[in-house]
């Protein structure tokens, strides 16, 4: 007569030998999907913040140390396209605006400043387009940054 132990027949143990592994593998499956589409997602999010900081910290240095407004303004745009280009960003999504203060319409003015603000929209990874009725595919990202002109700009 076979010997009983407290997790029942030996017969019922055999029975139940090499489930352990496909328990563990199924399991495992379930729980490192979503845990590395997280990762993926928060990757690319992360990406994209600091492209978006970066295009606007770099975009407003290179504006305050322009010759002219015409210059200023394209040395801007080169920064922002390499800066999102650079993470993977298509730089014609981005929003730019480009403020002067204490005037308005004088951005180039000693210690001035020039404020930088860009938004993007980054793409969830692996997101089907048909989903973009329910919910958003897209998470939006914001920076900003001044940068003081010179109070020796133009003495050169």
């Amino acid at each position: 007569m076979p010997r009983l132990s407290r997790f029942g027949s030996v017969e019922h143990l055999r029975a139940e030998h090499g489930s352990a592994s496909l328990e563990f593998i199924t399991v495992g499956m379930v729980m490192l999907i979503p845990l590395v589409y997280l990762v993926v997602t928060m990757s690319a999010i992360q990406a994209g913040a600091l492209a978006t900081e970066g295009a606007a910290r770099q975009a407003a240095r290179v504006f305050v140390q322009a010759e002219n407004i015409a210059d200023a303004h394209a040395a801007a745009e080169r920064a922002i396209v390499f800066a999102l280009e650079n993470h993977g960003l298509d730089a014609a999504n981005a929003t730019v605006s480009i403020t002067c203060a204490p005037v308005p319409h004088e951005c180039l003015t000693r210690r001035g400043y020039v404020t930088v603000a860009v938004s993007i929209a980054v793409d969830l990874p692996l997101a089907p387009p048909v989903l973009s009725g329910s919910f958003p595919l897209q998470v939006p990202l914001d920076a900003s940054a001044t940068q003081q002109v010179s109070q020796f700009r133009g003495s050169r």
